[in-house]
């Protein structure tokens, strides 16, 4: 070969290389382009567990598109209050929100099945029914009619009963408090003569502290010691009966989900499930020690009475069939949900009952 022929030849390749550079460059362009949405959150940052799981979803989703597709969480009031998350998401205000459903059951009561409603699933079997059940796919048909859809983005495992600035004994002890209570809880417990209240998390203590309200619910041990509940209201009653296992939901506009490559839906559908899982993981390394700590500086633990927790329940059923007689997505959801913790809880009670009832035995012997 002569040098002419060779360079010639040379030429054209490097000419072939450097144009299919030039077209690749584009295509890899448009099947990674460049999205920045913004997340307002229903909580304060200093609620960092809560709060953290809109930091988990940013900074998973960032890793798997190589930045390319980023969210930037905002707290509660910096740029939406907090309870009105949902409706700047429908409006498309913002692309996303980081927040409870059951904080807009006075949109739609429907929104309650969405992180809890009183007497539902634990945790575990909320996770179950949502991931592998029908609650992802039959949320979701309710919140197009929203204009929105939700993932799963954080669950609490169940929660406390909350604070009360006197002791709650009998059904005639509840009469007339004036409760900070979210969700469906809130038209339970009114039935039984307590006068709810809807306030963020961040406006609690001043609401307790002022007399505003005489008692309030909140997250659990981690959280509460953080607001300072126990400073103002000395009694902690348990177990949540209203929030067995709540789910802390990721809501986006659903035109702007929608208009996402299928691969940016899967990277932020993989986030959400990530923070989901290891919120839990977090409450549950830090509730124990935060349990001792409001125990040592004053708090009283106190169980709620069987008395008070069946008349809440039938309380419950008694809303559920209300509601279902007037919405047809509520129904529709709640009966779903209901058959699958009737046919769950056959299998937990073998299993997770009696096997965590025999350790607690032991640990309360002292030999663990």
């Amino acid at each position: 070969m002569d040098r002419r022929s060779f360079f010639k030849k040379a030429g054209t390749t490097g000419v072939g290389a450097v144009a299919a550079s030039a077209l690749a460059a584009p295509a890899i362009a448009q099947e990674n382009p460049k999205i920045a949405w913004r997340m307002t959150s229903s909580f304060p940052k200093s609620l960092d567990t809560i709060y953290g799981a809109a930091d988990d979803i940013a900074k998973h989703l960032s890793a798997a598109t190589d930045g390319n597709f980023t969210i930037q969480p905002f707290a509660a009031g910096e740029i939406i209050p907090g309870l009105q998350a949902a409706d700047a998401v429908s409006a498309g205000t913002v692309e996303a929100a980081h927040t409870c459903s059951y904080y807009f059951v006075g949109k739609d009561p429907t929104y309650a099945i969405g992180t809890a409603i009183p007497f539902g699933l634990n945790g575990r079997l909320t996770n179950a029914w949502f991931y592998e059940g029908n609650g992802n796919k039959l949320m979701n048909e309710f919140y197009a009619t929203q204009g929105i859809y939700g993932l799963p983005a954080g669950n609490t495992g169940a929660q406390m009963g909350g604070w009360f600035r006197k002791e709650i004994n009998t059904l005639d002890d509840l009469k007339g408090v004036k409760m900070r209570i979210a969700g469906l809880a809130g038209q339970v417990i009114s039935k039984l003569g307590v006068i709810p209240q809807q306030i963020a998390g961040g406006d609690i203590y001043p609401a307790l502290e002022k007399g505003t309200i005489d008692a309030s619910e909140f997250v659990g041990p981690y959280d509460d010691l953080k607001l300072g509940l126990h400073k103002v209201a000395k009694y902690y009653y348990y177990p949540g009966w209203w929030e067995g296992g709540p789910t802390v939901h990721a809501f986006f506009n659903l035109e702007k989900w929608n208009s996402l490559p299928k691969h940016y839906q899967a990277a932020l559908t993989d986030a959400c499930a990530f923070a989901n899982t290891n919120m839990m993981a977090k409450y549950d390394m830090k509730n124990p020690p935060a349990l001792k700590q409001l125990v040592s500086e004053g708090a009283t633990l106190r169980p709620f009475s069987q008395e008070i927790m069946e008349a809440c329940f039938q309380a419950s059923l008694g809303i559920y069939a209300e509601i279902s007689a007037a919405n047809p997505y509520f129904k529709k959801i709640y009966e779903d949900q209901t058959a699958f913790k009737r046919d769950a809880y056959l299998w937990m009670q073998l299993s997770e009952y009696t096997f965590d009832t025999f350790m607690m035995i032991q640990q309360r012997a002292g030999k663990i």
